[in-house]
């Protein structure tokens, strides 16, 4: 599947609808640190993004500590960012927000 790159103002706009995800010093990808009240949140919601992640045939790059999750989204094919990556984010944040409150 082709992939098409989101131009930068594309990036910007999403971004401002995406709280707390910033786009990386190289350009090409975005990124959020998660933090919740313990692992099992924390587990909950990598297993409940894992699934939309499957979903949308798009994996993300995360790194877990305890109740902190790091998350890196960008399209490899693509070499740049994507739909794919927006719509990823925003499962992430309501993946989050069932266990945020």
């Amino acid at each position: 599947m082709k992939y098409e790159k989101l131009e930068r103002a594309a990036i910007d706009e999403n971004l401002a609808g995406l709280p707390g995800w910033h786009l990386n010093d190289n350009g090409i990808s975005i990124s959020k640190t998660f933090k919740f009240g313990n692992f099992v949140e924390a587990f909950g919601f990598m297993a409940e993004s894992a699934l939309a992640a499957e979903k949308l045939d798009h994996h993300p790059e995360w790194f877990n500590v305890y109740s902190r999750v790091d998350v890196t989204l960008t399209t490899h094919d693509a070499g740049g960012l994507t739909d794919h990556d927006i719509r990823l984010a925003k499962a992430m944040e309501k993946a989050a927000a069932r266990r945020t409150g």
